[in-house]
């Protein structure tokens, strides 16, 4: 007998497959030439634009708009990515509602901002199956390690094999990505996106990506010294904050980042998902889990954060899709204790003022609990020096960036900004220019 969304415990197939391959396909479909164009045609082209500010990697928008808008999108994707080399992705993932989109002039007066991450994916859409529009310097003789093939170690490594440097990857997972690969919605990064970008990236020349390779286990930071000119950290935050309660080793509570993980490379009619979901946590990685969950059939989707819904980190746009596919969403509520007989079967919160916990209690009904309240910095080298949980001085010869580094916000567009910076640093320093 099939299962369903009544099925009990934790199940997979609680949905037709067809349902959930539409259920997770793209939110927004693509544009057309056409949509791109009037959607492009309500810029103001402002000379001194907000939006650029706003970017956390200072794209151009203005130009790449007007150059959409003449018909020449490969020119607009270049404008694109002569800033952000992963433009197609943060195209797709980047919280534009908080960023370039907010600060658009036209969502001052209007309260509709121009659709600047919609616009950016058509333009790299189109040119990414053009020839790559990059090419290497001559050769330098210069070899840099990058540790971490995600967004930061992969917009370091291009910018680099730009300047005609050697680059060596060591990325601790089987596959290239990093979070773009294991720790976005699944319907974000549609039809194997994060893979192709990869790919596409690649084809600068001059970078080596070696999987398997996790520092501290198969290579060293002092290894690296030796046989590299320089070292990029773009490890990530690898590590998940515990919730310290009692039952937090029952079987159905999980992170969450590895529920997003399981969901990027699996089957997903095949992927098991509760029947009563409650996902802890209020930012995006609690919303990706609470949405997909529902996604995958899941009755009861509640996820809980323990401050008011203005303090949650996940923005508003994303907690109304939340609210729009099913997820309930309750705040000013601490988990007290998961509840079961060697398995999940029901959590209990108190209700709280500001993150504190008052003596009245309610439970909510989970046989599978997700645990989203935060990663933290794990296997950091000895001598790399840690500030507030982020790596703040790496070292003669090394450099850091992404979620790992002290300073800026732990988003996809910050950390390909942070790797090309620390590449532009690191060129300078080679070449005696620093």
């Amino acid at each position: 007998m099939s299962n369903s969304q009544l099925t009990p415990g934790i199940a997979p197939g609680r949905l037709p497959a067809d349902v959930i391959a539409r259920n997770f396909d793209d939110v927004e479909p693509p544009f057309d030439m056409h949509e791109a164009q009037v959607a492009a045609d309500r810029c103001y082209f402002c000379h001194d634009a907000p939006c650029i500010t706003a970017c956390p990697t200072s794209i151009d928008i203005p130009l790449f708009i007007r150059q959409i808008v003449t018909g020449t999108p490969e020119a607009a994707a270049k404008t694109i990515w002569d800033q952000n080399i992963l433009g197609g992705m943060c195209a797709r993932v980047c919280p534009t509602e908080t960023l370039c989109e907010e600060a658009c002039v036209r969502e001052a007066a209007e309260g509709k901002p121009v659709e600047i991450g919609r616009l950016q994916r058509f333009a790299t859409s189109v040119a990414m199956p053009k020839p790559h529009p990059y090419t290497r310097a001559p050769a330098t003789g210069k070899r840099v390690a990058v540790v971490g093939a995600g967004p930061a170690g992969l917009s370091c490594a291009h910018r680099l094999a730009m300047k005609g440097h050697d680059v060596v990857i060591y990325e601790a997972r089987p596959k290239p990505g990093g979070l773009n690969e294991y720790g976005i919605a699944a319907y974000k990064a549609t039809k194997g996106f994060a893979q192709a970008e990869v790919d596409w990236l690649l084809q600068i020349g001059g970078i080596e990506i070696r999987c398997n390779q996790a520092l501290g286990r198969d290579i060293t930071l002092d290894g690296l010294r030796a046989g590299h000119d320089a070292v990029f950290l773009g490890i990530g935050l690898a590590g998940v904050n515990a919730l310290g309660i009692p039952g937090e080793d029952l079987d159905g509570v999980r992170d969450a980042v590895d529920f997003i993980a399981d969901l990027r490379q699996a089957a997903l009619p095949a992927l098991p998902v509760g029947r009563d979901v409650v996902v802890i946590g209020g930012g995006m990685t609690a919303v990706d889990a609470a949405v997909q969950s529902k996604l995958l059939g899941a009755e009861n989707v509640t996820m809980v954060y323990r401050r008011g819904k203005d303090r949650m980190s996940a923005s508003a746009y994303e907690q109304d899709h939340a609210a729009q596919v099913g997820v309930k969403i309750v705040t000013n509520a601490v988990p007290v204790k998961v509840t079961g007989s060697g398995k999940a079967e029901a959590v209990e919160f108190a209700y709280a003022s500001d993150g504190r916990p008052g003596a009245e209690t309610f439970t909510l009904r989970a046989d599978q609990v997700f645990k989203a309240i935060g990663q933290k910095l794990s296997g950091v080298p000895a001598g790399v020096a840690v500030d507030g949980g982020k790596i703040a001085g790496p070292g003669a010869g090394v450099w850091a960036g992404g979620d790992c580094a002290a300073g800026g916000e732990d988003l996809t567009v910050t950390a390909v900004a942070e790797g090309r910076d620390a590449a532009e640093a690191i060129h300078a320093h080679l070449m005696g220019q620093a």
